[in-house]
This record gives C-alpha cells, sequence and structure tokens, in this order.
C-alpha cells in the first residue's frame, strides 16, 4: 500500500465516519451548533438532512463525543423499525427493563418513569436516530408521543432526527403534520465547493502523518470536485485510488490524468460526456449537407438539359 510512499500511519479516506478527521467544514460546523444549542433549549425535536455521503453520521458521532456530561444519550444507527420494535430500543438504550409480555401502555409507563428518574438526577435525555427516513410513519409517530413527555417546564425526552432529504418528504405528509409542527430546528448540510475540497484533503492527510509537499494540487482539485459534485464520500473513494495510482507509478503528487482513471473506475461519479454523440451529429449533418448539394447539382443539370 502507499502508505510508507506518502509518509502516512494509516489510510487517510475511508469510508468509515472517524472524528479524529473531522475537518469541520463550515455547514458540518454550522449544524453542530444548532444542534447544541437547540439541545441546551429543551427543545423537542431537532432535525438535519443531507443527501447520502455528506456527513450526517460524522456530525452524529460528534455529537455523542462532545454533549455535556449532563446529556444521558440514547443513539438507534438502523432506525427500520416497527413501534414496538422501535419502544424496545428506546427502552434498552435506557437500561428499561422489560419483558416479552410487556403491552404498549406499560411501555410507555416504564419509559416515562425512567425520564422522571433520569430528570430528578439533573440530567436530560437525548434520542439521536441516524437514517431516521427508514423510520415507517407509525414509528415517527410514537416518537412524537415519546416527547409529550414533560414537566411543567422541559421535555423529558429530546430526539434529533438525521436523514435524507426523503426524511422531509415523509413528516411533510398530512399524517404526520404534528410531528412536523414540532421540529422547532432543522438544518441541511451542503455539499463541499472546490476550495474547501482542496482544504479537506489537505486536513486528512496531515491528520494522517503526511508532511510532504502538496499531493493534491488546485487544479487536479478542480476535477475531482466536478466529478464528485463536493460529495465527501465520493471524494474519499476516489482520492484513495488517485492515491493508489500515484504510488504504482512512484510519483510522489496526484495528477489530472491519476484522477481521470480513478474517477472511470468509480460509478457514483459524474462521468466525463462521451464526443461520440458529436462526432455522430458532426457526420449526419456533413451528409445532410453533402445530400444538398447532391439535389442541387442534379436540378442544374436537370435544368440544364431541358433548355437544350
Amino acid at each position: 500500500m502507499y502508505l510508507y510512499h506518502f509518509g502516512l500511519r494509516e489510510l487517510p479516506f475511508t469510508l468509515t465516519p472517524n472524528t479524529s478527521y473531522f475537518y469541520g467544514l463550515p455547514c458540518h460546523k454550522e449544524a453542530l451548533d444548532v444542534i447544541l444549542h437547540a439541545l441546551k433549549a429543551g427543545e423537542g425535536f431537532i432535525k438535519v438532512t443531507g443527501e447520502v455521503g455528506t456527513g450526517k453520521t460524522l456530525i452524529c458521532r460528534k455529537i455523542l463525543n462532545e454533549l455535556p456530561d449532563h446529556f444521558v444519550t440514547a443513539y438507534i444507527p438502523n432506525p427500520y423499525l416497527s413501534p414496538e420494535e422501535l419502544r424496545r430500543a428506546v427502552a434498552t438504550e435506557l437500561k428499561v427493563d422489560l419483558s416479552s409480555q410487556t403491552d404498549q401502555q406499560e411501555f410507555t409507563q416504564r419509559i416515562q418513569e425512567k425520564l422522571i428518574e433520569i430528570h430528578k438526577g439533573g440530567n436530560s435525555v437525548v434520542l439521536i436516530i441516524d437514517e431516521a427516513q427508514a423510520l415507517p410513519s407509525e414509528s415517527l409517530e410514537v416518537l412524537r408521543l415519546f416527547t409529550n413527555l414533560e414537566t411543567e417546564s422541559r421535555k423529558l425526552l429530546q430526539v434529533v432526527l438525521f436523514g435524507q432529504p426523503e426524511l422531509d418528504s415523509k413528516i411533510s405528509k398530512g399524517e404526520l403534520r404534528q410531528l412536523n409542527q414540532r421540529i422547532t430546528f432543522s438544518y441541511v448540510l451542503k455539499t463541499m465547493d472546490q476550495d474547501q475540497l482542496y482544504h479537506y484533503l489537505k486536513h486528512r492527510l496531515s491528520v494522517a502523518g503526511n508532511r510532504s509537499e502538496e499531493v493534491f494540487s488546485r487544479k487536479v482539485c478542480a476535477i475531482l470536485h466536478r466529478a464528485c459534485r463536493g460529495t465527501p464520500r465520493i471524494v474519499n473513494v476516489v482520492a484513495h485510488k488517485a492515491l493508489m495510482l500515484a504510488y504504482g507509478e512512484g510519483k510522489s503528487h496526484v495528477t489530472k490524468e491519476h484522477v481521470k482513471l480513478a474517477v472511470k473506475d468509480t460509478d457514483a461519479c459524474l462521468q466525463p460526456r462521451s464526443n461520440g454523440g458529436v462526432v455522430i451529429f458532426i457526420v449526419i449533418l456533413a451528409l445532410l449537407l453533402l445530400l444538398v448539394v447532391f439535389r442541387t447539382e442534379i436540378t442544374n443539370f436537370l435544368t440544364g438539359a431541358e433548355l437544350l
């Protein structure tokens, strides 16, 4: 592998969300600020949405690591759960003992008792759900009912939803309008611009141990940005492949050709348009012009013959 070649301790462009590589893109910082402010204010529902690969899970883990000690967290990463499964998942995270025969009413009562116990200890409970667009509508309604549990001054349970744009579409439906009205803070993650991508690559290489000259030039980053549309996850995939190609040629920096080859090998990238369609168009246009010229010549010939 290329680690020694580029002076790295570890791979800088893995797909596993690693908070030690958190760069702090403007949109990521803003999302963190929004979430922390809303949680400290005691708001019930907070929502963060973004396209696939824009860093939702990374922010989610960053929040889990940085919440003040008085927050008790419950984390559900795979929420394709029925209402009963969701209740059990929340109960498990909060260490609530439930038997297999526990009905819905007892479920809610036990969880409420646990929330009150935690609140009396001076703590707050935050339920963080990743990939929330996968939650069935019935389970989203269960979440809304959970947030009805409150004291005179504060919610007993706060919920942070991370999801793809489909989450917005789902909760905008009439059946979930009550939930939609409960969301007091929301944020939409954006992709990186070209300058941010350049510094993002430098940051990850530096964290991984690289201290050498520029590996990805701005011109190379321009091609990378265009192909990956500024999406961090896709950038990581292409950057990793480009480093492998540079290492294979014994070069200390990535060239445009390396990036183009890496892009061609990555289905998620925006592929360069083929010139084939242009060539065909030019050929057809040339044939049509030849046909017009030929018909004109024939017409002129026939007219001349009639005059004779």
